[in-house]
């Protein structure tokens, strides 16, 4: 399957799917983001962990859009497999290479649903004694989210949607995509 890198509407599986995010809509917000993240953290180093595979793309612009230094370590979990739902059980894959004992975190997510793996990973590195946990996701399925969390960045609150593009995947494809697109199936 060849895609148009700006097509509105995209085929995949025969479900359709809509542009929910254009490229350059993602990237303003991930500069804001960044400039956000820079200004909370001035005259600090703090370590960006990112949560493979899909935080990866988002991790990476944002990242370079910091005005301040930092470190990176990924964590690899599994909670969905090759399904559009979660299976509500998070495996851990990659452990952290870092030692975060009295380091300001940043966990970056490419989306945020149900909560449970923010849940999960902070029980992996509160443990470790950092001295601050803060969460950052390019998107928040608000009514998806069945945890008490804090979400300290959110790029883009979305409806309880599938999504493709921009990281985040179908079945381990589409993460190349520029633009981030909806299941048109469930869209209103």
């Amino acid at each position: 399957m060849n895609l148009n890198f700006n097509e509105k509407v995209i085929h995949v599986n025969d479900e359709t799917f809509e542009i929910l995010f254009d490229e350059l809509t993602i990237q303003k917000r991930v500069k804001e983001l960044g400039e956000e993240i820079s200004k909370d953290h001035m005259g600090k180093v703090p370590i960006f962990i990112g949560v493979l595979n899909g935080s990866v793309i988002f991790f990476s612009d944002l990242i370079r859009n910091l005005s301040i230094n930092c470190e990176v370590d990924f964590l690899k979990l599994s909670s969905y497999g090759d399904a559009k739902i979660s299976s509500g059980n998070v495996r851990l894959i990659k452990e952290l290479n870092a030692d975060i004992k009295d380091r300001d975190v940043i966990i970056v997510e490419d989306i945020v649903d149900t909560g449970l793996s923010i849940v999960y990973m902070k029980s992996l590195i509160q443990p470790q004694n950092p001295a601050s946990i803060k969460v950052v996701t390019l998107l928040h399925k608000k009514e998806a989210t069945k945890y008490e969390l804090k979400l300290d960045y959110i790029g883009f609150q979305i409806p309880n949607k599938f999504v493709i593009g921009y990281g985040l995947d179908y079945s381990q494809r589409f993460r190349h995509l520029r633009s981030i697109y909806a299941l048109k199936s469930t869209m209103e």
